[in-house]
This record gives structure tokens, C-alpha cells and sequence, in this order.
């Protein structure tokens, strides 16, 4: 299928009890989601944006998810998680396109593609992205980055669901995406 979140292993947070993110300058936000479930998924995906025309970074470190597998991670509408991840309603896509792949012209805002897993189910990396917003009027804070249990299709199959969700499966770990002091 293509278009995998590819691991990176050289920028990591540490445990959120220690947390004191990026140096940030005027007009620059940083937010953060802590993702879990009622599964083993669970982790942290932050986002920094330093100004509203600037691309925003993404970093994530996910855990529990299979080994050695890709697995759909997307921005969906709301910050709603009281009936789980289901609550989070659909993909972000204030511009109403298609599904897509994260690296796509046509593709919602909270089309992220997949992550890969390790050996050990681990998926931890680094990308930046035009589309998801800190900053501006399209801003992904106070959604939820969702971690979905299967690979994301990326809009590229003749399934029903392909070009709404990239058929990726249930939501088994979510986060709502919060200011970071």
C-alpha cells in the first residue's frame, strides 16, 4: 500500500511526568495527546506548530499495537471520548475531500496514513505536516488523534469504506489533543 509513517528513534519526550516540551517562540503552539483504550494500545502523539503558515511536527511513541504491522492513525471531528473512541465521530475534513494517504493533494486534514510497529509492537517517529494546523481557524486542538486496529487502505481500494476511513477497523486507543502548558 505505500505511504507508511516511517520509525524514527532520535527525538523522544520522556515520560509526560518530566514534560517540558520544545522551546517554543511567540505564536508557536505545542499540544499533546496521551492515547489509550480498552486495549494494550497506549502512548503520546505531539504536535508543535510555530506559526499558522508553518508546517506542524508530529511525533508519536505507540506501544501495544501487533508486531511489525501498520496500523491507521487519523485526527477524527470531536474531542468526545465518553463513549470511547467511538465518540470521536469521523475524520477531521473541514474542506469535505476523500481519504487519502498523509503525503496525498486530495486526503481529509486528519488523514495521517499509517504507523509501522516494530518487532515489539512499538511504532515511535517523526513527520511534518501542512495540512493539521496549531494555528488558525482549521485547528486539530480539542480533537482526537485516534490509533485505528488495522492498515490504513489509504483511499486506494474499491472497499465501501476506503474513500471515508481508509477502512482501517476499530478505534482501539484514542486521545483527545490538549494545550500544553
Amino acid at each position: 500500500m505505500g505511504g507508511a509513517l516511517v520509525p524514527h528513534f532520535g527525538r523522544s519526550w520522556g515520560p509526560l511526568t518530566n514534560f517540558h516540551g520544545p522551546s517554543l517562540t511567540a505564536g508557536s503552539r505545542f499540544s499533546f495527546a496521551v492515547v489509550r483504550g480498552d486495549s494494550n494500545v497506549k502512548g503520546t502523539v505531539t504536535f508543535e506548530q510555530h506559526s499558522e503558515d508553518g508546517p506542524t511536527t508530529i511525533t508519536w511513541d505507540i506501544t501495544g499495537n501487533d508486531p511489525n504491522a501498520l496500523r491507521g492513525m487519523h485526527i477524527h471531528q470531536f474531542g468526545d471520548n465518553t463513549n470511547g473512541c467511538t465518540s470521536a465521530g469521523p475524520h477531521f475534513n473541514p474542506e469535505e475531500k476523500t481519504h487519502g494517504n498523509r503525503t496525498d493533494a486530495e486526503r481529509h486534514v486528519g488523514d495521517l496514513g499509517n504507523i509501522q510497529t516494530d518487532s515489539d509492537g512499538r511504532s515511535q517517529g517523526v513527520v511534518e505536516d501542512t495540512f493539521i494546523k496549531l494555528i488558525g481557524p482549521q485547528s486539530v486542538l480539542g480533537r482526537t488523534v485516534v490509533v485505528h486496529a488495522g492498515q490504513d487502505d489509504l483511499g486506494r481500494t474499491d472497499h465501501p469504506e476506503s474513500k471515508k476511513t481508509g477502512n482501517a477497523g476499530a478505534r482501539p486507543a484514542c486521545g483527545v489533543i490538549g494545550i500544553a502548558a
